[in-house]
């Protein structure tokens, strides 16, 4: 396993000294054929997060080659299941393929598993998609003020990851419906009340900062959430670029949700600028930047792919894990 570092990954590294394969920007596209563009930009306007710049181009160059690769993979897991499923004596059972998608706070992990989503549920064998966040499974800010972990919100231990691991466990093995939580960023809360149901999907996407995370979840559970997932894909970038659209979305943040008087952070929403800057600055450093160097960015290499992104929210490069 090769050490963790604080910035993306290198190509040098990834040739010489890593299980992956690296691509260029320009040979990744390469590597689409002739998957077909099925998104139109009123589709991608719909798709973008918060001051993430997304081009139908950069669909066309990163996400189609991707969706073609989990299509074949998505294929091969259904032949795999009817086939066990055949030798068992057993009628084919609907087990939806799982995907993960980790990446810091303000990488654009959200808007990369929304547009992922629209790209996979295009292609016929798996036209129903559906895409889980962990946010849901945060503990409500009550139990967290209890145990003293609201200035631990999204580090391993603000999670009920029991709850996560039974969501996974249900829907793997093929329950009917399964319910997870829903998370409100305005009021920064768990909606006690809502949940998202998801039906026996064909694809499962389940986007979050510590989904690649190893380690039990007590003594008796030795089942990790990646255990459930067919694919992982980690959105890497410098962590001077993650700080900077961290900062530059708490900007937006502060002239839009946070004017709502039910926004949990109304309090920034009369800062000025340079009280915004200082204060996003502050929060990214001592919470979010924290937990991508402790917790997020040392289960990168665990991920089957890895997207690094330029300063623009492209892609750089991409790195695949050899079989």
């Amino acid at each position: 396993m090769s050490q963790i570092r604080s910035g993306p990954v290198d190509a040098d590294e990834a040739d010489s000294a890593s299980p992956y394969v690296t691509f260029s920007a320009d040979d990744w596209a390469a590597l689409r054929a002739s998957t077909p563009l099925s998104l139109s930009e009123a589709d991608l306007d719909a798709l973008r997060g918060l001051n993430v710049s997304l081009s139908l181009a950069e669909v066309v160059r990163f996400f189609l080659p991707l969706s073609r690769l989990l299509n074949l993979h998505v294929r091969a897991s259904q032949e795999l299941y009817r086939a066990t499923d055949t030798f068992l004596g057993k009628l084919p059972a609907k087990t939806p393929f799982v995907i993960g998608v980790a990446g810091s706070v303000a990488v654009g992990k959200s808007t990369t598993s929304r547009v992922l989503r629209q790209v996979l549920a295009r292609w016929p064998n798996h036209p129903r998609v559906e895409l889980v966040t962990t946010d849901g499974f945060l503990y409500p800010n009550r139990v967290l003020q209890e145990r003293g972990l609201m200035d631990r919100k999204g580090f391993p231990e603000s999670y009920d990851r029991r709850r996560l691991l039974s969501f996974l466990d249900a829907v793997k093995s093929g329950s009917p419906r399964v319910d997870a939580p829903v998370y409100s960023h305005l009021v920064y809360d768990v909606e006690p009340e809502s949940v998202t149901t998801v039906e026996q999907p064909d694809i499962l996407i389940v986007e979050g900062l510590n989904v690649l995370q190893t380690g039990p979840v007590d003594s008796v559970t030795p089942t990790f959430v990646s255990d459930y997932f067919d694919f992982s894909v980690y959105v890497d970038a410098p962590t001077p670029y993650i700080r900077q659209w961290y900062v530059e979305r708490f900007l937006t943040l502060r002239e839009t949700a946070f004017q709502d008087p039910r926004s949990y952070f109304r309090r920034y929403g009369d800062l000025s600028d340079d009280e915004a800057v200082d204060t996003a600055t502050d929060i990214w450093t001592r919470i979010n930047e924290r937990n991508l160097v402790e917790n997020i960015l040392p289960t990168r290499y665990r991920a089957d792919l890895v997207m690094v992104k330029g300063s623009d929210h492209t892609v750089d490069k991409v790195l695949l894990r050899r079989l």
